[in-house]
């Protein structure tokens, strides 16, 4: 299958598994095995300025940030839970159109660690950093912490 494909198939299910999104203007993903770029139109997501409202901002760099993860997981033949275990936001433009969250996976020895973790422990932490970009200006940063958790039968 190529990326293109999961990663359509990956939206029509994420939308099946969080519906507020079906209401946010969500576009194709971009993956390509080691990135991920998460787009949403403007007009679903404005604020009482008319320009980007901040939670929906937070809410698309937040899933980018857990879609990466499961579908790495994924790609490993893995099914596990995946949370946001903190965050930290910064906003510097405002949105003014539509937008895109983009990040990519750590380097290979941190993914390393982070599967051994997972085959050891059922349980590892990746930390990423989201960016929101509005025509190739960023406009506002998430700094992570996800866990991902073995599921239990």
């Amino acid at each position: 299958m190529t990326h293109k494909q999961v990663s359509d198939e990956f939206l029509v299910w994420l939308k099946e598994q969080i519906p507020v999104i079906n209401h946010m203007g969500f576009l194709p993903l971009e993956w390509d095995g080691q990135s991920l770029k998460m787009g949403a139109e403007l007009a679903p997501n404005v604020n009482d300025k008319g320009t980007g409202f901040g939670g929906s901002l937070a809410t698309v760099a937040t899933l980018c940030g857990w879609s990466i993860i499961t579908l790495y997981l994924r790609a490993q033949g893995r099914d596990d839970n995946v949370v946001i275990r903190d965050s930290h936001l910064e906003y510097f433009l405002p949105v003014t159109s539509d937008f895109s969250a983009q990040t990519s996976l750590p380097e290979p020895s941190v993914l390393a660690v982070f599967d051994q973790k997972m085959e050891e422990k059922g349980r590892a932490r990746m930390d990423l950093v989201i960016e929101i970009k509005q025509d190739n200006q960023l406009a506002m940063k998430l700094s992570g912490s996800y866990v991902a958790l073995e599921k239990r039968a």
